[in-house]
């Protein structure tokens, strides 16, 4: 979609909210599901099967209700944005956590909002002062749940920091590119991202074991919720709200994830713990909490 047939970002309807609240909880619990999988599933294949056999249902489902088939620019697009977030983004996280905790993973992911709000102002959208604040105010959060013994090796670390840089980049981008309408975007994008990483799971020699039920189980909650119902609740809040509501899933994320991390992956968290993530939570409001009428629409371009 242009700048100039762009929306303005939505208020926090019903529908926004939904949203949001099936992207804070079922992403912030795939990265415990992640780290189930790829016990005994290879990172990448893992990641190329959940992506090809979640889009291939949702396009045959859109297809069945009559929705156009994607044209040669759409299907290009699409293979952008879906190498950029599921190949770069959640390729990288899935890599990181074979050396990661998933709570570490979602910690450090938490910096999604300063870099879309970063993105977004190539393109000339606006990020105000709260947000900023609320931005701050959330990696304060995630530097006080860092401290301690949920810690991932260099290079863990490093991929966990390219990671949301690709996630956010091709999200800003996403807005300005003539997807697909609709669910079809989301579905063409994970069926070109899945193929992407099919191919980088052949050209770096991955084998497919003998898996475990408990990885399987993963994968199957990973394809339906991870993919089918939470990424696309992303993409429309991508599509209809600003960038740093959009991603602020990130400062919620590593609560889920701390919380499943703690009450079935067998890893503690004292005091200074619990207190980061009230510090996360209160950066999350100043993020969402909606701008003041005063303030009239945003101005086209403006997020």
């Amino acid at each position: 979609m242009t700048p100039a047939a762009r929306p303005a970002p939505a208020a926090l309807t019903p529908a926004v909210l939904l949203c949001l609240g099936l992207v804070y909880v079922v992403w912030g619990s795939t990265y415990f599901g992640i780290k189930v999988a790829i016990e005994t599933l290879p990172p990448l294949g893992m990641l190329a099967a959940r992506f090809v056999v979640a889009g291939a249902l949702l396009l045959a489902v859109l297809r069945w209700r009559g929705a156009p088939w994607p044209t040669a620019r759409e299907w290009g697009a699409s293979a952008l944005v879906g190498t950029l977030l599921l190949g770069g983004g959640t390729g990288l996280v899935t890599l990181a956590e074979r050396d990661a905790s998933s709570s570490v993973a979602a910690m450090i992911i938490a910096v999604s909002p300063l870099f879309a709000a970063l993105f977004g102002r190539l393109w000339g959208e606006r990020t105000g002062g709260r947000e900023w604040l609320g931005i701050g105010v959330g990696l304060a959060g995630i530097a006080l749940l860092n401290v301690g013994e949920l810690r991932a090796t260099p290079l863990a670390a490093l991929l966990l920091i390219l990671a949301p840089i690709c996630w956010t980049f091709g999200s800003q981008w996403s807005r300005r590119l003539p997807l697909p309408a609709g669910l079809m975007g989301s579905a063409a994008e994970m069926l070109t991202g899945g193929a992407v990483l099919l191919a980088l799971s052949v050209l770096l020699g991955e084998r497919w074991g003998t898996p475990s039920a408990a990885s399987l189980w993963a994968l199957l909650y990973l394809t339906v919720f991870g993919s089918l119902v939470a990424y696309s609740a992303y993409m429309y809040l991508v599509a209809h709200t600003r960038p740093a509501l959009a991603t602020s899933y990130a400062y919620v994320n590593p609560v889920v994830a701390v919380l499943l991390g703690v009450g079935f992956g067998g890893e503690r968290l004292g005091a200074l713990g619990w207190v980061a993530l009230g510090v996360i939570l209160a950066g999350v409001l100043l993020v969402a909490w909606p701008r003041r009428t005063s303030d009239g629409p945003p101005a086209e371009g403006a997020a």
